[in-house]
Parts: structure tokens; sequence; C-alpha cells
């Protein structure tokens, strides 16, 4: 059935074939990848032409730069003392440092940082709200940003905060003050997705680089965002309806942000090791992710004098050892296992979700031994100024707060983290691990052995089995767990290749192993009943919505004979189908009774859901009910054409769309460029935040069945490449070969061309007849359906007033009225049921199918749309 994304009021794109697709260049050749390149950069240079503010800001700060000479490593200090902004320049009247601070950077990086950061943000910016807009923006949030952290900066100094106290005599300089304010004033203005990872993305690169490297900077630049934040939320937006903060997003986007959330934990101790500073108050975490080499003064400390210490001298020179071999690889492990688990809940992986609670949770455990280890040596250390220790409480209670909150964000999400893999996939990864735990230590411990002279001591064969395991860890953890200095340090060359290479062999079988079990698909445990049902519906085909019984969450039942199929789901104790009985015509009737005669051996009662009218007929046979669930839609296609006035409508659209440099052209998800599937994305996250409510499933396809190579998408593009609206068309088979094609993905953009759908699903239709397709199904709009003057039973009635209620919400009678411009044939499509008493369960189970991830508060909503229709009155009749 066709997505409820849109109230059908657009077209799209040319009539580009299948075929034309099939006959584009693939210009694999080098001289055909020169040209794209030159043809790209050729196409940027209007785009830069239409953002002088940009280009004018950006030869300033250069001409600036080389003028003072401050390329190199930024304005000298004197020259700080003039230009850079702070508590000292502010305090001393120096009030154009606010302006001044924005037209130099701190060196040769940093300039090129800003530069890449202008041209991001500001070009988008400059393009939508113009030159002025822009430039007014950018003065205000870089006086905005550099008053409210100079504010901050006295105000925590004034508190007793350490951190803050070093920063108020400090002067620092950059416009990515005012750049990042832009950026999240430009948010405001911007499609749904966009909106959301723009915010995301600067305002957590803003705290992570304010509270891990903690420069006076960083602490400006993040006022500069709530600056910029403000703006945008405040300033009239004229292009785009306000929205706020609203987080409605989809399930494949939540899985998104959850995963980039947990990734942070990651991300912020990789910030101090970019930027080499650990003045942030969160900094003492950097060390339970990416440990430091030992320098050589502390090495000559441990190693010569008075106060040498062997066992801490063997240490350091072990670590110093590491520290320059790629065993270096396992200081970065905890940091790459959580960007692997990251990965696994992008991809849906239950198995992801349970380790990232379980990393998280070890973190936190690490986090507080890692804290109470430091807090005694403070108390321990005659020297610790006054003041330490507390804020050390203070800042280790933050640094708990970071794993907590994912724990809690993974809790809230946990229902879309449900793809489940096979049991022997994760028994494969434990053998592995286990595998290659025991075959490198025995390698590692019998060569070991056998070179005991190339090593300082000469360790014995108890000594090594010992070291084995405190080679896999990072020196950090190894401190936590109170283990005791190294025992022996390697001195000879093959000792040294041995003694570093234990830990990367085994963390990079591990590791991939890891990658590999979050990275593939799904495996739903009953592989060969899916590769069987999967066959009889290439061989035989079924209904017009048979191809989505392919689609994760479905389960296959195989007649006994081998001809049929059926695809359910169970939920509680029910049994519920996706569409008829598929497989060879013959068997489609008795599987209805067999796969009867399986559920009730299982406990469940079966109920078919959007079936055709034979299939009515057989449960008919049964003595089953049954009612009307959808309307389908269908077009022959032999004998299409757009001719007479019935047709005036769709002619329009396809005359408007060639005047206005709209073309259709074929792809799939898969192949589609990313630029394309990123406004694929756009717009389907746009529809689920405008909404306030969950894209529906089941019946109903969304991004996660879009990508599928056989699923053919026809998108709606201009002379730019912006998209203007999408459709997919799911196949129907005989003999192994599409024979019609069902639409299911309906995306149209709020602000392109208007008639969008109308076009493309006509341009679709002539594709389509082109190629000899003998039919075209727009496919059912749930809970409408046409007057067909027939008297409705109370269940039907009830479904009616259901469907009124959601109309606002989903518009599915809004799509079957838009449906009705193409002349379908109309079918209706039923829910047949044995058990009268079973449908409240009946009910439960529909509802968790069309939204399995709707969160309570969703529920509130949709619960007060329907009782706020009038058609209420109807339901409390019906029932």
């Amino acid at each position: 059935m066709s997505t409820p994304a849109e109230s059908p009021a657009g077209a799209g794109p040319d009539t580009g074939t299948r075929a034309d697709a099939d006959r584009a260049p693939t210009a694999s050749a080098p001289q055909g990848r020169l040209q794209r390149w030159l043809r790209a950069a050729s196409g940027a240079l209007p785009l830069l032409r239409k953002a002088p503010l940009t280009l004018g800001f950006l030869a300033a700060l250069w001409i600036v730069a080389i003028a003072t000479g401050s390329v190199a490593h930024g304005p000298g200090d004197s020259l700080l003392k003039s230009v850079g902004a702070g508590t000292p320049t502010l305090a001393g009247g120096r009030v154009w440092t606010l302006l001044s601070s924005g037209l130099w950077c701190s060196g040769l990086w940093s300039y090129l940082a800003v530069t890449v950061l202008a041209l991001l943000l500001l070009i988008p910016a400059e393009r939508r709200s113009g030159s002025l807009r822009t430039g007014v923006l950018l003065v205000v949030c870089q006086v905005g940003g550099v008053l409210l952290g100079a504010i901050g900066i006295e105000l925590g100094s004034a508190a007793g905060d350490l951190w803050l106290d070093e920063a108020v005599g400090q002067l620092a300089v950059g416009p990515s003050v005012g750049i990042v304010g832009v950026g999240l004033a430009l948010s405001a203005d911007l499609t749904a997705l966009w909106r959301r990872r723009l915010r995301l993305l600067l305002i957590v690169t803003c705290l992570l680089f304010t509270f891990y490297a903690g420069e006076v900077l960083d602490i400006l630049r993040l006022g500069g965002a709530a600056t910029g934040l403000l703006a945008g939320l405040l300033l009239p937006r004229p292009r785009a309806p306000r929205r706020g903060w609203r987080l409605a997003s989809s399930h494949a986007e939540t899985r998104v942000l959850v995963a980039l959330f947990a990734a942070t934990s990651a991300l912020g101790p990789a910030v101090t090791w970019i930027t080499d500073s650990q003045s942030g108050p969160l900094a003492i975490y950097r060390n339970l992710f990416i440990d430091d080499a030992p320098v050589p003064d502390e090495i000559e400390r441990a190693c010569t004098g008075s106060a040498a210490d062997p066992g801490l001298c063997r240490e350091l020179h072990a670590d110093q050892i590491l520290s320059n071999s790629p065993s270096v690889l396992i200081l970065l492990v905890p940091a790459l296992i959580l960007v692997i688990i990251a990965i696994g809940l992008w991809r849906g992986r239950r198995m992801a979700w349970w380790a990232a609670l379980v990393f998280e949770l070890a973190l936190g455990a690490a986090t507080l031994r890692y804290t109470l280890i430091a807090l005694q040596g403070f108390r321990d250390d005659p020297t610790t100024e006054p003041g330490v220790t507390t804020a050390l409480i203070v800042y280790s209670s933050l640094l708990m707060l970071v794993p907590l909150a994912v724990i809690v964000v993974l809790l809230l999400t946990r229902r879309h983290f449900a793809l489940r893999a096979p049991r022997w996939s994760a028994l494969a990864l434990l053998g592995a691990a286990a595998l290659a735990f025991v075959v490198v230590g025995a390698l590692y411990i019998k060569f070991g052995y056998d070179l005991r002279d190339q090593f300082a001591p000469e360790p014995s064969f108890h000594q090594l089995l010992v070291d084995y395991p405190e080679r896999l860890l990072p020196p950090t953890y190894l401190a936590l767990f109170g283990t005791e200095n190294a025992a022996f340090v390697p001195v000879g060359g093959t000792a040294k290749a041995l003694y570093v290479a234990v830990g990367p062999v085994f963390w990079l079988v591990t590791l991939a192993g890891l990658f590999l079990a979050f990275w593939r698909a799904n495996a739903s445990g009953r592989q060969d009943s899916t590769q069987r049902a999967q066959a009889l519906l290439e061989q035989y085909g079924g209904s017009a919505i048979s191809y989505m019984t392919t689609w994760p969450g479905n389960t296959h039942w195989i007649s006994p004979d081998g001809r049929a199929a059926v695809a359910y789901r169970v939920v509680g104790t029910i049994a519920l189908t996706l569409g008829d009985p598929y497989g060879a015509p013959q068997a489609r009737a008795a599987a209805v009774a067999e796969f009867t005669a399986h559920c009730d051996s299982q406990g469940w009662s079966p109920c078919f859901y959007s079936v055709t009218a034979a299939t009515k007929e057989a449960t008919d046979g049964l003595g089953w009910s049954a009612v009307q669930v959808a309307e389908d839609t269908f077009l022959p296609l032999p004998e299409l054409a757009f001719t007479g006035k019935k047709w005036q409508d769709v002619r329009t659209a396809l005359n408007k769309a060639g005047k206005a440099g709209i073309t259709a052209q074929w792809t799939t998800f898969p192949t589609a460029s990313l630029a394309l599937q990123e406004q694929i994305r756009a717009l389907s996250e746009e529809w689920v935040a405008d909404k306030g409510l969950p894209e529906m499933g089941f019946t109903l396809g969304g991004l996660d069945e879009l990508d599928d190579p056989r699923v053919r998408c026809l998108v709606a593009l201009d002379a730019d490449g912006r998209l203007h609206g999408i459709t997919s068309w799911l196949p129907s088979y005989r003999q192994g070969e599409p024979v019609g094609w069902t639409l299911d993905f309906m995306r149209r953009s709020n602000e392109g061309f208007r008639g969008v759908m109308e076009f493309l699903i006509a341009s679709a239709a002539l594709g389509f007849k082109e190629e000899g397709a003998r039919f075209m199904s727009l496919s059912g709009a749930p809970l409408a359906r046409i007057d067909r003057g027939e008297q409705a039973v109370p269940l039907q009635r009830l479904l009616d007033v259901a469907g009124q209620a959601l109309e606002p919400v989903y518009g599915f009678r809004s799509l079957l009225a838009f449906k009705a411009k193409f002349q379908p044939e109309y079918q209706p499509l039923y829910m047949a049921y044995p058990d009268p008493a079973q449908l409240a369960l009946i009910g439960t189970a529909i509802g968790k199918a069309y939204l399995p991830h709707t969160t309570p508060a969703q529920l509130l909503r949709l619960s007060r749309q329907f009782a706020g229709r009038p058609a209420a009155q109807g339901v409390r009749g019906a029932a």
C-alpha cells in the first residue's frame, strides 16, 4: 500500500525509463572521472558568485593574517593584547575587541579550519537569507558570543571554579564564534532532517571542545552558539513555517541520532588528542580512551638517581615501546569498540544495543574507579593546592553524567533496535575471540620462552603466562585493576616485535568480528523458509502487495506440498498475515485452511489482513467473518492513454513539468548518489517531523524498505539536481520477471513543483507501458473505501470512523481521492478472521504492526486526534 506520506498535491520529473538509465554512460574511464570533477568544480563557481559576503570575509581574514605575519602562529603577544577577546580587554574598556577578535586566528590550522567552516555554513546562510541579513547575524553572534563567554568566565571564577579561574587572564581570537552562531541561526530555516542534524552536530561539537579542550576560544564559541540559536528562534523566517524544537523523527533517523550520541563518549577524548589541549574540566576522561606515551624526563626520573624505581622504570619502558609501535592500537581499543557499537546501533542491531548498555555501565564503573584513585593521590600529596580535590569531585560528577546520559537514551529508545542476529552469529563472534585469545597467547608464550634471553630480566614461563593478558589491555586500565609493574621488558629486536604484535593481532581479529556481526544484514533464523517463499513469489507471484512479504518482520509459512506460502507475524496470540497466500494459483485456497491448522497447532488465532476477494471467498467457506480495510486501485497498462477531459489534470502536470525543467529519472535507492539519498531522507524526515507522529509500517513502506535494489524509484529533479518528489515501485512477478508494479513510497517537497505526484505517477505509467508491463497498482489506501451502496456492519462503521479521525494526520481518504485522477479500477481489500471474540486482540495486533515504534506521547496525541473528531460519536454508536 502506498505510504500516506503527503497530501498528494504535486508532481515531478520527465519521463525517463529504466532503459534510459541502463543506457546512461558509466564514466568509468579516468577521462570520464576527470570530466565529472571539472564539471563539479565549474558548477561550484556560480555558488561562490552568489556569496559575496563569504568571499569578502575570507579574503579580509587572509589579507589581515598575511599583513600582520599571523598566518603561522597567530598574532604576536603585543598585537594579541590589542585585538584579542577576553575578560582583561573588556575590563580595560577595549570594547572593539568584541569585533577585532574575529579578524584573526591562532595559527595556520585554525585559519584553514575557519575557511572550511565559513564555506560550509556562511554560503548556505547567505543564499537563503541574503548577504545583509547574514552579515548582521555574523556580527551579532560574534559580539554576543564574546560577551556571553566573558560573563560565563567571570561568574565561574567568582564561584571558585579552578578551570574558569585560570581562563580569566587569557585572551583568544577566532571568527568561529560568529560563524557557528550563524550556522545555528540558519538551522531554524532548514528542513526537519537537516535542522536536527545541524543543531546536534554544532551544539555537541561546541560542548565537547568547551569541556574537553577548555580553551578561552572554546568558551566564547559556546557563547556564540547560544546567541545564534536564540537568534534563529526569534527572528522571522519567511521561507518556512516555524517548527521550533520538535524532535519527532523516523525509526531510521532515531537510530542514527542515538548512534551519534553514543559515539560522543569517544569523541570528547579525541578532541583533547586533536587539539593537544587538556585545559577542560573533563580532559582527565581522555586517559580512559587514549593513553599518553611516557615522556623521556619521566623515564629518566624513574630509572636514574636516588628516587629510581626499577619496577616503574620497566613499566615506563614497556609503555614507550608500545607507544612507538603498531601496538599503539591497544591505546585506542576502548574508543574503537564504542565506534563499532555505534555502527551497530545505526544498523538497528539488538546485540549492539546490549553491547552499548554493558559498555557504558563498565565505562561508568571505570570512571568511578579512576576518580577514586585520582582523589586518593591528591589527598596523599602534600603539595596539592586548595580546592583541587573539590574541583575533581565536581568534574568527576560531570564525567559520570556522560555514560549515564547514554544509558538513559538507550533505555528510552530500546524499541528502535529490534533486529536480532541469529544465535550462531553471537556464538561465532565469541568463538573467534576465544580462539584468537588462545592461539595468540600460545604463540606469545611459546616464542617468548624461546627468546627469553632477549628480555630483561629474563622471564620464567609463569611470568610470560601472567604477562600475556596485560599485553591486551591499555596501561590505564592495568592501573585501574591494580596490576603490578611490568616484570620484564624486551631488549632484543625479535622479542620487541613479538611483544608489540600480540595486542594488535588479537584486537584486529576481535574488532573485525564485532564489526561484521553488527554490519551484516539480519538473518531471521528461518532463512530456508524465507528463500523458498521468495522463490515461490518470483515464480508464481501473488497479489499486488505480495512483494511486501519480503520486508523485515515477516515470518514465512510454506504449505506441506511446497506450492504456496503465507507471510505473517505473531503479536500476542494473533497470527496476522500480510496479504493473500501466494504461490501456485491452484494451491492458494487450500493454503488458507492449511495455515489455519498450523496456527491452531501453535495456539494462535489467524487473521488474514489486506486480502483480495479470492482469499475472502476461501475464508467464507470456513465460516469466517470479514470486513473491508482498504481500497486497492489498478491501471491496466496496454490500453492506457491520457486522452479526454477526465485526464486533464494529468496532462496539465506533464506539460507544466516540462516547462519548469522538471525531469523524471529512474534509479534505485542503493545505487543513487549520496546527494540524492540525502535529499530523499530529508523529504521523509520533514514529513515525520511535521506530523509529530511516526511513520506507519506493515503495509506501508519507509526508508528501510526503499533500500532494496529490486525496488525502483522514480524521482523528480530540476536542472540544479534538486529533488521535488519521489515514488517507489514494487515488482509483481510471473515466471521470474516483473509483469506489474505497485506504488509504495511517496514523498514530495513542500517547496517544490506543484503537481509532482501526478507527474511522477503518469511518467511511471508511460514508462511501464513502454516496457510491456501488464498493470500498475496505485496500491491500497488503508481505512478508506468507495461507496458501493452496501449496508455497513457495525465493525465496518467503526473502521470508517477511525479512518475519518485519522484523516488529518495520515490523509488516507485524501490519498484515495487523489488516485481517482488516474481513473483506476477499484478492488476492495479485506480483513478475514475466524472468531469475533478475538477482535480486541486483532485490533491490538494490527496497531502494533502498523505502529511498532510509537511512543506513549504519540499514542496520546493520536487518541486526542481521534477523540476530538465529531465522528467519535459514531464510534460509540458502532461499539
